[in-house]
Protein backbone atom coordinates (compact mmCIF):
# COMPACT_ATOMS: atom_id res chain seq x y z
CA UNK A 1 0.00 0.00 0.00
CA UNK A 2 1.42 3.35 -1.00
CA UNK A 3 1.56 6.15 1.60
CA UNK A 4 -1.55 8.35 1.72
CA UNK A 5 -0.61 11.74 0.26
CA UNK A 6 -2.15 15.16 -0.30
CA UNK A 7 -2.84 15.35 -4.03
CA UNK A 8 -3.85 18.33 -6.17
CA UNK A 9 -5.16 17.82 -9.70
CA UNK A 10 -5.66 20.96 -11.80
CA UNK A 11 -8.63 20.94 -14.16
CA UNK A 12 -10.18 18.09 -12.21
CA UNK A 13 -13.83 18.83 -13.02
CA UNK A 14 -14.08 16.77 -16.23
CA UNK A 15 -12.42 14.32 -18.61
CA UNK A 16 -8.97 13.01 -17.76
CA UNK A 17 -8.53 15.29 -14.73
CA UNK A 18 -11.78 14.03 -13.17
CA UNK A 19 -10.70 10.39 -13.69
CA UNK A 20 -7.26 11.06 -12.21
CA UNK A 21 -8.84 12.61 -9.11
CA UNK A 22 -11.25 9.65 -8.84
CA UNK A 23 -8.34 7.20 -9.00
CA UNK A 24 -6.51 8.97 -6.15
CA UNK A 25 -9.68 9.17 -4.01
CA UNK A 26 -10.25 5.43 -4.52
CA UNK A 27 -6.68 4.73 -3.39
CA UNK A 28 -7.28 6.56 -0.10
CA UNK A 29 -5.39 9.81 -0.73
CA UNK A 30 -6.45 13.31 0.36
CA UNK A 31 -7.48 14.83 -2.95
CA UNK A 32 -8.20 18.37 -4.11
CA UNK A 33 -9.01 19.57 -7.62
CA UNK A 34 -8.94 23.02 -9.14
CA UNK A 35 -11.74 24.04 -11.45
CA UNK A 36 -12.98 27.25 -12.99
CA UNK A 37 -16.50 25.78 -12.93
CA UNK A 38 -18.14 22.49 -11.93
CA UNK A 39 -16.58 20.22 -9.34
CA UNK A 40 -14.37 17.18 -8.90
CA UNK A 41 -15.45 13.66 -7.99
CA UNK A 42 -17.14 12.75 -4.71
CA UNK A 43 -14.62 12.70 -1.88
CA UNK A 44 -12.42 15.41 -3.41
CA UNK A 45 -12.19 19.04 -2.30
CA UNK A 46 -12.93 21.44 -5.17
CA UNK A 47 -11.19 24.82 -5.13
CA UNK A 48 -11.69 27.62 -7.63
CA UNK A 49 -8.59 28.58 -9.57
CA UNK A 50 -7.54 30.16 -12.82
CA UNK A 51 -4.07 28.80 -13.66
CA UNK A 52 -3.26 31.88 -15.76
CA UNK A 53 -3.44 34.03 -12.61
CA UNK A 54 -0.67 33.72 -10.00
CA UNK A 55 -2.76 35.21 -7.17
CA UNK A 56 -5.58 32.78 -7.94
CA UNK A 57 -3.16 29.82 -7.90
CA UNK A 58 -1.69 31.00 -4.60
CA UNK A 59 -5.14 31.32 -3.00
CA UNK A 60 -6.14 27.83 -4.21
CA UNK A 61 -2.98 26.28 -2.74
CA UNK A 62 -3.51 28.14 0.56
CA UNK A 63 -7.02 26.67 0.77
CA UNK A 64 -5.79 23.12 0.04
CA UNK A 65 -2.99 23.48 2.61
CA UNK A 66 -5.48 24.66 5.22
CA UNK A 67 -7.94 21.82 4.56
CA UNK A 68 -5.69 18.88 3.64
CA UNK A 69 -2.07 19.83 4.31
CA UNK A 70 0.85 20.69 1.99
CA UNK A 71 0.56 19.34 -1.55
CA UNK A 72 2.80 16.29 -1.99
CA UNK A 73 1.54 15.14 -5.40
CA UNK A 74 0.76 17.69 -8.11
CA UNK A 75 -0.92 16.69 -11.37
CA UNK A 76 -0.94 19.61 -13.80
CA UNK A 77 -3.75 18.79 -16.18
CA UNK A 78 -5.68 22.04 -16.80
CA UNK A 79 -5.62 22.81 -20.50
CA UNK A 80 -7.48 24.43 -23.38
CA UNK A 81 -7.45 24.28 -27.17
CA UNK A 82 -8.09 26.89 -29.86
CA UNK A 83 -7.49 24.91 -33.03
CA UNK A 84 -7.04 26.57 -36.40
CA UNK A 85 -4.47 26.52 -39.20
CA UNK A 86 -1.39 28.67 -38.61
CA UNK A 87 -2.30 31.16 -41.37
CA UNK A 88 -5.57 31.87 -39.52
CA UNK A 89 -4.24 31.60 -35.95
CA UNK A 90 -4.32 34.93 -34.15
CA UNK A 91 -1.71 36.01 -31.63
CA UNK A 92 -4.42 35.70 -29.01
CA UNK A 93 -5.23 32.08 -30.04
CA UNK A 94 -1.56 31.24 -29.59
CA UNK A 95 -0.94 33.20 -26.40
CA UNK A 96 -4.05 31.98 -24.56
CA UNK A 97 -3.31 28.30 -25.18
CA UNK A 98 0.38 28.59 -24.28
CA UNK A 99 -0.35 30.73 -21.21
CA UNK A 100 -2.90 28.21 -19.88
CA UNK A 101 -1.21 24.92 -20.78
CA UNK A 102 2.46 25.79 -20.32
CA UNK A 103 2.33 28.95 -18.18
CA UNK A 104 -0.33 27.37 -15.95
CA UNK A 105 1.91 24.37 -15.32
CA UNK A 106 4.81 26.68 -14.45
CA UNK A 107 2.69 28.60 -11.93
CA UNK A 108 1.32 25.54 -10.13
CA UNK A 109 4.68 23.73 -10.09
CA UNK A 110 6.45 26.79 -8.72
CA UNK A 111 3.89 27.13 -5.92
CA UNK A 112 3.90 23.39 -5.09
CA UNK A 113 7.69 23.15 -5.05
CA UNK A 114 7.94 25.27 -1.85
CA UNK A 115 6.21 22.63 0.28
CA UNK A 116 7.89 19.75 -1.56
CA UNK A 117 11.36 21.15 -0.90
CA UNK A 118 10.54 21.52 2.80
CA UNK A 119 9.24 17.93 2.96
CA UNK A 120 12.05 16.59 0.74
CA UNK A 121 9.36 14.67 -1.13
CA UNK A 122 7.29 15.47 -4.19
CA UNK A 123 5.67 13.95 -7.23
CA UNK A 124 4.98 16.25 -10.17
CA UNK A 125 3.10 14.83 -13.16
CA UNK A 126 2.51 17.07 -16.17
CA UNK A 127 -0.26 15.95 -18.53
CA UNK A 128 0.94 16.50 -22.08
CA UNK A 129 -0.38 14.87 -25.27
CA UNK A 130 0.82 12.63 -28.08
CA UNK A 131 0.36 15.78 -30.21
CA UNK A 132 3.19 17.48 -28.30
CA UNK A 133 5.84 15.36 -30.03
CA UNK A 134 3.89 13.90 -32.96
CA UNK A 135 2.41 17.18 -34.18
CA UNK A 136 -1.04 17.86 -35.55
CA UNK A 137 -2.28 20.24 -38.27
CA UNK A 138 -4.31 23.08 -36.82
CA UNK A 139 -2.70 22.71 -33.42
CA UNK A 140 0.54 24.70 -33.59
CA UNK A 141 -0.38 26.47 -30.32
CA UNK A 142 -1.53 23.34 -28.47
CA UNK A 143 1.35 21.12 -29.68
CA UNK A 144 3.91 23.79 -28.73
CA UNK A 145 2.42 24.15 -25.24
CA UNK A 146 2.39 20.37 -24.73
CA UNK A 147 5.93 19.84 -26.08
CA UNK A 148 7.15 22.56 -23.72
CA UNK A 149 6.10 20.42 -20.74
CA UNK A 150 8.86 17.93 -21.61
CA UNK A 151 11.56 20.58 -21.25
CA UNK A 152 9.88 21.77 -18.06
CA UNK A 153 9.81 18.32 -16.42
CA UNK A 154 13.44 17.61 -17.37
CA UNK A 155 14.66 20.96 -16.07
CA UNK A 156 12.73 20.48 -12.80
CA UNK A 157 14.30 17.01 -12.50
CA UNK A 158 17.80 18.49 -12.80
CA UNK A 159 16.98 21.28 -10.32
CA UNK A 160 15.07 19.33 -7.67
CA UNK A 161 15.93 15.66 -8.26
CA UNK A 162 18.30 15.45 -5.30
CA UNK A 163 15.51 16.53 -2.89
CA UNK A 164 13.25 13.50 -3.33
CA UNK A 165 11.14 15.26 -5.97
CA UNK A 166 10.32 13.67 -9.32
CA UNK A 167 8.82 15.36 -12.40
CA UNK A 168 7.40 13.30 -15.24
CA UNK A 169 5.23 13.77 -18.29
CA UNK A 170 2.28 11.58 -19.24
CA UNK A 171 1.35 11.90 -22.93
CA UNK A 172 -2.13 10.53 -23.63
CA UNK A 173 -3.24 9.77 -27.17
CA UNK A 174 -6.89 9.87 -28.15
CA UNK A 175 -9.10 9.40 -25.10
CA UNK A 176 -12.85 8.94 -24.87
CA UNK A 177 -13.82 12.32 -23.37
CA UNK A 178 -16.28 15.06 -24.20
CA UNK A 179 -13.49 16.78 -26.17
CA UNK A 180 -13.08 13.80 -28.57
CA UNK A 181 -16.85 13.13 -28.64
CA UNK A 182 -17.24 16.54 -30.26
CA UNK A 183 -15.15 15.50 -33.30
CA UNK A 184 -16.94 14.71 -36.58
CA UNK A 185 -17.48 10.97 -37.17
CA UNK A 186 -15.19 10.79 -40.23
CA UNK A 187 -12.37 12.47 -38.30
CA UNK A 188 -12.80 9.97 -35.45
CA UNK A 189 -12.66 7.06 -37.93
CA UNK A 190 -9.52 8.54 -39.51
CA UNK A 191 -7.81 8.85 -36.11
CA UNK A 192 -8.78 5.29 -35.22
CA UNK A 193 -7.03 3.96 -38.33
CA UNK A 194 -3.75 5.51 -37.15
CA UNK A 195 -3.83 3.91 -33.68
CA UNK A 196 -2.10 0.48 -33.58
CA UNK A 197 -4.29 -0.58 -30.62
CA UNK A 198 -7.35 0.03 -32.82
CA UNK A 199 -9.32 1.86 -30.13
CA UNK A 200 -9.35 5.01 -28.04
CA UNK A 201 -8.09 4.87 -24.45
CA UNK A 202 -10.39 5.31 -21.48
CA UNK A 203 -9.62 8.19 -19.14
CA UNK A 204 -9.21 5.60 -16.38
CA UNK A 205 -6.26 4.01 -18.23
CA UNK A 206 -4.46 7.36 -18.14
CA UNK A 207 -5.40 7.86 -14.47
CA UNK A 208 -3.84 4.54 -13.43
CA UNK A 209 -0.49 5.48 -15.02
CA UNK A 210 -0.54 8.87 -13.26
CA UNK A 211 -1.33 7.22 -9.91
CA UNK A 212 1.53 4.74 -10.31
CA UNK A 213 4.03 7.49 -11.29
CA UNK A 214 2.98 9.35 -8.12
CA UNK A 215 3.48 6.33 -5.87
CA UNK A 216 6.35 5.45 -3.54
CA UNK A 217 7.36 2.73 -6.03
CA UNK A 218 8.16 5.25 -8.78
CA UNK A 219 10.72 7.28 -6.83
CA UNK A 220 13.56 6.57 -9.28
CA UNK A 221 11.65 7.64 -12.40
CA UNK A 222 12.06 11.28 -13.30
CA UNK A 223 12.23 13.34 -16.47
CA UNK A 224 10.42 10.55 -18.33
CA UNK A 225 7.74 10.91 -20.98
CA UNK A 226 5.26 8.05 -20.61
CA UNK A 227 2.95 7.67 -23.61
CA UNK A 228 -0.54 6.26 -23.05
CA UNK A 229 -1.52 6.28 -26.71
CA UNK A 230 -1.95 2.71 -27.95
CA UNK A 231 1.28 3.03 -29.95
CA UNK A 232 0.18 6.08 -31.96
CA UNK A 233 3.27 8.23 -31.38
CA UNK A 234 5.93 5.49 -31.15
CA UNK A 235 9.45 6.87 -30.92
CA UNK A 236 8.41 10.52 -30.84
Amino acid sequence: MTTARTVLVTGGNRGIGFSIAEEFVAAGHRVAVTARSGSGPEGALTVRADVTDTASVDAAFAEVERELGPVEVLVSNAGITADTLIMRMSDDDFDRVVDTNLGGSFRVVKRASKGMLKARFGRIVLISSVVGLYGSPGQVNYASSKAGLVGMARSITRELGARGITANVVAPGFIETDMTDALPAEQRAEYLKSIPAGRYATASEVAKVVAWLSSDDAGYISGAVIPVDGGLGMGH
